[in-house]
Formats: structure tokens, C-alpha cells, sequence
């Protein structure tokens, strides 16, 4: 978004409010990677961003001092050592009071980030997508995926599961396991039919209230738009929201307060045209709106 970059050693790093982060890391991905990729191609596409939003007017590089903090560094042949490499930098802007804006990198991205910043407590979640990721394990045992991480989030006590709202979900599956758990635990699910069928004012003023006042993540799929929007994803289910709803969903998160948020699953290899990359990086000028505003 033409941004200073502003590393952790720069003398004015502990004077951002809001840090946009690079995760250019997809180990966690089962089928089709690619959005390790994501971030250079969403960092292309951000220059097309301008400083006022459209319909609030809100201006965000006024309001908030915003910098681009470079990559949070993978080991891209370690999946344990990037999870705590990634734990350790998040954690580092929590330090400095800075609330990450993260462009990833694949869903289990958004693990360490919560690890990292989840340190006074379990935080609330509102999270778009066509799938839970609240799964056990994936082939026979392996428990980091990105189709795992809030599942691992509500164990590690990082996410509180009755203040969780999931908002999307579609598509085939393998089995009702994660859908049983998220039930079992008090996630609210909101499947695509209900979404349609409701509007998204209705269903976001649920979920805003569900999560209330308490400090709450903001996890978006970009897989949560349907593919003819947003074809360069992974995992793209069809018979998702169109590019107006996908912004729209954002813009009733206005005083949700926020302690962080990613976009994820972008995938550079399946959309070379970058309008894939271009929907994320508005997405996230909508978050870095609501942000600024909560």
C-alpha cells in the first residue's frame, strides 16, 4: 500500500500501531500450494490502494500509524521450526503494542499468529471461509494442516469457542468430525445457505454481537469468495459470496475491536492475472478500516 517498511530494529518499529505482515508460507497445504507466493503478488497489487475508503471515509493512514514490517520469516523444509519462528515474531509485535495485518501464506499461518499475540487471554473470532479447519489431524496423524488450526486455537486455550462465528462453510466434505466438534464446543457455524438466505447485515449483526466487546481476531479465507470472483486459491469451492458481498462482509465489523487479522489461502500459481491478489488486498484495506474504527 506504498507503506514505509519498518523493520524490528528500525528506531521508529515500537511507534506503529498497525503492522502489514508478509507470510509467504504454505507447508500446511494438503492439496494444491501455491500461496507462499501470495504476499509478493498481494504487495504488487496493494499499490493500486488509495488513502480514502469509498462509502465510510474513512482514512486509515491518518488515522493509525500503519507500516509494512516485511516478511515474518518461514523455514520453508520445517513446519515445527516456522510455527515457532512465526510465534516468536507475532509475538514480538505484541509486544510493542503493534496489531498485525497479515497477507499469508496458507490457513495454518494464522496458528503462531495466535499463538503470538493470544498472550492475555483467549480471544474471540469471527472467520470467513468456506471451511472450518477445526480437524483432528489429516493422514493419519498429522495435526498441523491448514485444515487444522482453529481446532488446535481452541485446545491451546488461544481462541475462546462460544465467542467464535464462522461464517461461509460449504462445499463437499470428508466427514461431519470438525462440524461435531465446532458444535460440541459452542462455535457458531453459519453455512453459505444461511448467509444467502438471511443478508449479510443480518448475519454479521449476529455475529458482532456474539463476540461483543471482547478482543477479537479476524481470520478471511480468500476462498470464502466464490471462485469466479477469486479463482487463485487452493481450495475453491463454488457458490460463494460475489466480490461486492466479500468487501460488504467487512464493513460491519465497525467497533468490533480487533487485535489482529490475516487474509490467507491467495495462491499466485492458479490466477496469474493477480485479480485474485487484488480481491485480498482490498479485503484487507477493509479490515485495516475496521481496525482503525474499533
Amino acid at each position: 500500500m506504498r507503506l514505509p517498511h519498518v523493520t524490528p530494529d528500525h528506531p521508529r518499529f515500537a511507534d506503529v500501531d498497525i503492522g502489514i505482515v508478509g507470510a509467504p508460507w504454505d507447508a500446511g497445504t494438503t492439496n494444491r500450494p501455491g500461496p507462499r507466493h501470495g504476499p509478493r503478488q498481494m504487495r504488487d497489487a496493494s499499490t493500486m490502494i488509495r488513502a480514502e475508503h469509498p462509502v465510510s471515509g474513512i482514512r486509515p493512514f491518518e488515522a493509525a500509524n500503519v507500516a509494512d514490517l516485511g516478511d515474518a520469516a518461514p523455514n520453508p523444509a520445517n513446519l515445527e521450526d516456522t510455527l515457532e519462528r512465526f510465534k516468536t515474531f507475532y509475538g514480538g509485535l505484541k509486544d510493542n503494542g503493534i496489531r498485525p495485518l497479515t497477507a499469508g501464506g496458507d490457513h495454518l499461518c494464522s496458528l503462531p499468529i495466535l499463538r503470538g499475540i493470544a498472550t492475555d487471554g483467549p480471544l474471540a473470532m469471527i472467520h470467513f471461509d468456506s471451511h472450518t479447519d477445526l480437524y483432528h489431524s489429516y493422514f493419519d496423524g498429522q495435526m498441523y494442516t491448514h485444515g487444522t488450526p482453529f481446532r488446535r486455537a481452541i485446545e491451546e486455550g488461544l481462541l475462546d469457542p462460544k465467542r467464535v462465528v464462522q461464517i461461509g462453510l460449504r462445499g463437499t466434505m470428508y466427514d461431519r468430525e470438525d462440524i461435531e466438534f465446532g458444535q460440541s464446543v459452542g462455535v457458531r457455524m453459519i453455512r453459505i445457505e444461511e448467509l444467502m438466505a438471511r443478508g449479510v447485515a443480518d448475519v454479521m449483526a449476529e455475529a458482532c454481537g456474539i463476540v461483543g466487546d471482547h478482543m477479537t481476531y479476524i481470520s478471511y479465507d480468500i476462498d470464502f469468495i466464490d471462485p469466479a470472483f477469486a479463482p487463485g486459491t487452493g481450495t475453491p469451492e463454488v457458490g460463494g459470496p460475489n466480490s461486492y458481498q466479500a468487501l460488504e462482509v467487512c464493513r460491519h465489523l465497525s467497533g468490533v475491536k480487533i487485535a489482529g487479522a490475516d487474509v490467507v489461502e491467495v495462491s499466485p500459481p492458479f490466477d496469474p492475472s493477480g485479480a485474485t491478489a487484488y480481491m485480498g488486498v482490498s479485503v484487507m484495506f477493509e479490515l485495516l478500516c475496521a481496525m482503525v474504527s474499533g
